[in-house]
């Protein structure tokens, strides 16, 4: 089994509004996110909440087959949000075997490129599949269950990128040149809906 964790904790500061909700063809950036990963097979999926919770539970997420998890912590960055999103995962799951990682401001992530993080997993025996895109490797990205102590014990504003570095020689990568679009600021949002 897979555990997907969607990190949808953060305040959007730069964006001046929840980018969580931010509509993208008739859904929101978080909505489109969890629809990616639910229609996955053999998966547990988690959305991380934090900063915002009243607006991004949304009626269309709460009816969504998905676990969702508040992070009181979302303050002290990233880290605190992936951990949370994993401690809810072993609770539920103690015998998963991969943790995916996504973000909600990627627009372009899709159930196929998940499915095909997962199949790199199997087909390689991988340890970590990450995606990649403009000369570099991120999320959306799977972790073998053995760096669960280490994810855990990221802290702050540390993400994943973290372990991609330090086990470059484990890493796999799976291109996605669309991941290279997320959604931080006005401008970015603008630039995709005009797109």
């Amino acid at each position: 089994m897979t555990g997907v964790i969607i990190l949808a904790a953060g305040a959007s500061s730069r964006m001046g509004q929840p980018k969580q909700i931010l509509i993208y063809q008739q859904q929101t950036l978080l909505y489109r996110a969890v629809q990616a990963a639910v229609k996955l097979v053999n998966t547990y999926v988690i959305v991380v909440v934090g900063a915002n919770q009243a607006v991004v539970i949304t009626p269309e997420l709460s009816n969504a087959s998905i676990t969702i998890v508040h992070n009181p912590d979302w303050q002290q960055g990233m880290a605190s949000s992936v951990s949370a999103g994993i401690k809810r995962l072993i609770a539920e799951h103690p015998t998963v075997q991969n943790v995916l990682l996504m973000l909600c401001d990627q627009p372009f992530v899709d159930t196929m490129l998940l499915q095909k993080l997962i199949d790199a997993k199997e087909a390689n025996n991988g340890h970590i599949i990450a995606s990649a895109y403009q000369n570099t490797e991120g999320a959306p990205v799977l972790f073998d269950r053995k760096y669960v102590p280490e994810l855990m014990a990221l802290k702050g504003q540390e993400g994943a990128k973290k372990l991609l570095g330090k086990y470059k020689n484990e890493v796999i990568s799976v291109p996605f040149e669309q991941g290279a679009i997320d959604i931080d600021t006005p401008e970015d949002y603008k630039r995709l809906v005009n797109s």
